[in-house]
């Protein structure tokens, strides 16, 4: 049961701990060091770890990938010139990886640490969907073995918080539970998933390939085959949700009193309001689409526009993350969270095709040679596959064999034309092959405990620090249309131009 809290309560709760967060250097991670560092200067110590060779190393990742961001200007404007000392007092970073036991941490920095660490935040993963399967499972299995042994060792540990995604759901339909996964459970029937059999397989695939003497190149393709290979066979889409829901099951499997929460936010949108609405980094998946329609490189797309796109903006998630740790902490129990908008205020892709459209009349991109306004067509979008391939066959494929031929014929006069042609064209199915279960997906998330944690939230009533202490994360406050139109584009074009 979640006793009833507000916003003071959830500051008070972060001053003078120790917490330990992985994966501080990507987005999601930036935001929750800002907000924390912002709404509690009282925090003991923040211990970000980074990979890096030594400890200076790591320091510099975080003074430029960290604190040296956009996203910190509201928090240097607030301390002024002793902006430097404060985070050099409150950050105190550790070059090691969750890919390693212990994250391969020296004996005596890791005893002084297990004594110190109040709360863990696990956010490290790779998100790259069709990663390499040794790659992503070191990352997302191993790495989330590995936190959950540290947090063992912690002696005052009161709280891990591991961050997943909502799409472990894989391509399910209807509504879809808060409930975690079983160790071996899968999402096709008849099938069972053995974790350190995987492990042995990628191994063993290693091996092989060292033994053959392959390219880098072929190793990199062989291990990308082989995590989706082994993702499709046991029911998921790809390498990335396959992995992660093997970490989750991990987690479950080894916590044993340990207090766990494990967040699941669906596609993680820019900032909404705090402390600067807009900013993002890391294309997701439906940027990619904002993106090529403002360059003119993606004409067409496979989304059904009436099916919901779940986005939950990235500061309503560090808001559900920051009072999901309050109100569970020393909680022996493993509780799971969507952090979702997709039952309680549903966004069709319409919305996002309809303000991209509208914005993008409204305000053209400078692309022409002179900085003229660049004309643009309006992007295609096909509803099923069927309709996309056939399309696809005539408007490209066709062409792009006749061309193939001809340039045979005229002793390849036409090969660097050729090659450009099949390079794009090989790069929009890709794009659509990675990014159809999102855009074709058909599940909506139930987020009930969500819920729940909301409603322990008490309102904020005429708060000095209404602003500061903002802890929001209700999709009902959304206006998709305002928010993707005046915040969620406009910020892509700003922040993501390269």
């Amino acid at each position: 049961m979640i006793g009833e809290m507000d916003a003071d309560m959830v500051v008070g709760y972060f001053g003078g701990k120790s917490i330990l967060i992985t994966g501080s250097t990507g987005f999601l991670g930036k935001v929750l060091v800002e907000k924390i560092l912002r709404v509690q200067p009282d925090v003991k110590k923040l211990f970000l770890l980074v990979r890096a060779p030594d400890v200076e190393s790591a320091k510099l990742r975080i003074q430029t990938e960290v604190t040296g961001r956009e996203i910190f200007l509201v928090l240097k404007e607030k301390h002024g010139m002793g902006f430097y000392d404060f985070i050099d007092e409150k950050i105190c970073p550790l070059a090691g990886d969750i890919m390693h036991e212990n994250f391969g941490l020296d004996t005596a920095n890791l005893r002084e640490l297990s004594k110190d660490i109040d709360i863990m935040v696990n956010i490290a993963a790779t998100t790259n969907f069709s990663e390499r399967y040794d790659v992503a499972f070191d990352a997302n299995v191993l790495g989330a073995k590995h936190v959950c042994a540290f947090a063992r060792k912690c002696m005052k540990l009161k709280m891990l918080l591991h961050v997943s995604t909502a799409y472990v759901a894989g391509e399910q339909e209807g509504l879809i539970p808060e409930k975690p996964f079983l160790i071996g459970e899968t999402l096709k029937e008849g099938t069972h998933l053995d974790i350190e059999s995987e492990l042995n397989l990628i191994r063993e695939t290693r091996r092989e390939l060292k033994a053959n003497c392959s390219s880098e190149k072929a190793e990199r393709r062989t291990m990308k085959e082989l995590g989706l290979k082994r993702a499709r066979q046991f029911g998921w889409p790809n390498t990335y949700v396959f992995t992660k829901a093997m970490g989750e099951m991990l987690l479950g499997h080894l916590r044993g009193e340990l207090p766990v929460v494990i967040l699941r936010p669906s596609i993680i949108t820019s900032i909404l309001k705090e402390p600067l609405p807009g900013w993002m980094e890391g294309i997701r998946t439906i940027d990619a689409v904002v993106i090529g329609y403002a360059k003119q490189t993606l004409p067409f797309f496979l989304v059904d526009l009436s099916l919901i796109m779940d986005v939950i903006p990235g500061d309503m998630v560090v808001n559900a993350m920051m009072v999901a740790m309050a109100a569970h902490s020393e909680e022996r129990a493993q509780t799971i969270y969507h952090v979702t908008s997709s039952l309680r205020n549903p966004a069709p892709y319409a919305i996002l095709a309809d303000t991209g459209h509208r914005y993008f009349y409204d305000n053209p991109p400078r692309t022409g040679r002179n900085g003229e306004p660049a004309r643009l067509n309006k992007m295609r979008f096909f509803s099923t596959v069927a309709r996309l391939s056939l399309y696809m066959a005539v408007r490209y494929r066709l062409p792009l064999e006749m061309l193939r031929l001809v340039n045979i014929a005229l002793c390849g006069v036409f090969s660097r034309r050729y090659d450009d042609l099949s390079r794009k064209y090989r790069f929009i199915v890709q794009l659509i092959e990675l990014y159809t279960p999102y855009s074709l997906f058909k599940g909506c998330f139930d987020d009930m405990n969500t819920e729940r944690l909301r409603m322990a939230m008490k309102k904020e009533q005429d708060s000095n620090n209404a602003e500061e202490y903002y802890f929001d994360f209700d999709p009902k406050s959304v206006d998709w249309d305002s928010y993707f139109y005046g915040v969620h584009i406009p910020g892509v074009l700003k922040y993501m131009r390269d």
